[in-house]
């Protein structure tokens, strides 16, 4: 099995070079071939203007820098070691000897880009395309997977491919991942069945019900709860649930811990600010307490 990517303007095949990515203009009427630079960080942009929602869609580079402390401090370390283990016995069981490539929806920094990378690379090869609409993250993960030497243009065998591009229009070929990841991020149904080929496993990553209820509750006079199971019946056409995992990290918080939290989050800005000022007493103590629960998904792509 072989990565194969498609021109977002196009859809004609895009075939990566080291400078510049460009389609060879096979399915447009004038056969034009559309060129795609490569960043000096090493990533590649394939959201078109016409596409974008806002001038900077995604995450700001504010929000990443916060989420990025927040994370390296490891307060989602036990979430990050369940995925780790959940894509790795996925990945056994498509192991066949075949190159594969793994897609990773909403990658933001690449903190779990790269546990994921790490995971697949005790199996057979595997390409993991990292792909976000915010690049500031793209750009945050790129100059991290080039320091450690595991971009695309580096690593031939466990390379990251990392791209901006939107999640309702996957810049790749039918049929051309075993697997994806959608870490607290979109869910395309129809587009994820149409690039993954039948048996490849699919791996969500969503808030469980009582997520951070002390933080919430502190916040909001009213909490609503997460409804983490809505988007199975959306995915249920295309995909089969295989099992579902509960995930638990006990937080203490101090005050710089919880600034990133509420930065990284809706929190910040839907909250009143008195209530803001109230969280922050017990935290800049570094006495605040917290329950971050999650739910992981394993599908598995239905045969047509």
């Amino acid at each position: 099995m072989s990565l194969k990517f498609i021109c977002p303007l196009c859809q004609s095949p895009l075939i990566p070079h080291a400078k510049t990515w460009t389609c060879d203009g096979s399915k447009n009427d004038k056969l034009t071939q559309h060129p795609f630079d490569v960043a000096k960080q090493g990533y590649v942009n394939l959201l078109p203007v016409q596409r974008k929602k806002s001038k900077t869609p995604g995450d700001s580079a504010h929000s990443i820098e916060a989420r990025h402390r927040f994370l390296q401090a490891g307060h989602y370390e036990p979430l990050l070691d369940a995925i780790k283990e959940l894509v790795a016995d996925s990945a056994n069981d498509l192991a066949n000897n075949q190159p594969s490539a793994w897609l990773d929806v909403g990658c933001g920094d690449g903190y779990y880009t790269f546990g994921i990378v790490d995971a697949l690379s005790t199996t057979h090869q595997t390409k993991v395309i990292a792909m976000d609409i915010s690049k500031p993250a793209v750009i945050q993960l790129s100059k991290t997977a080039k320091q450690i030497g595991i971009l695309w243009s580096q690593n031939d065998k466990h390379g990251i491919y990392p791209l901006v591009a939107s999640a309702s229009n996957l810049p790749l070929a039918d049929n051309s991942v075993t697997g994806i990841s959608s870490i607290f991020s979109p869910i395309i149904p129809a587009e994820f069945a149409r690039v993954m080929r039948a048996g490849g496993r699919l791996v969500i990553a969503k808030p469980d019900v009582r997520h951070l209820a002390s933080v919430r509750e502190a916040l909001f006079d009213t909490v609503r709860p997460h409804d983490s199971d809505k988007f199975l019946l959306e995915l249920e056409p295309y995909f089969s649930l295989n099992q579902r995992v509960e995930v638990i990290s006990e937080l203490r918080l101090d005050g710089e811990a919880m600034a990133d939290l509420l930065t990284m989050t809706p929190y910040a800005y839907r909250a009143k600010r008195e209530r803001r000022e109230a969280l922050f007493r017990p935290a800049k103590a570094g006495k605040f307490e917290t329950t971050a629960k999650f739910l992981l998904y394993e599908l598995v792509k239905k045969a047509k």
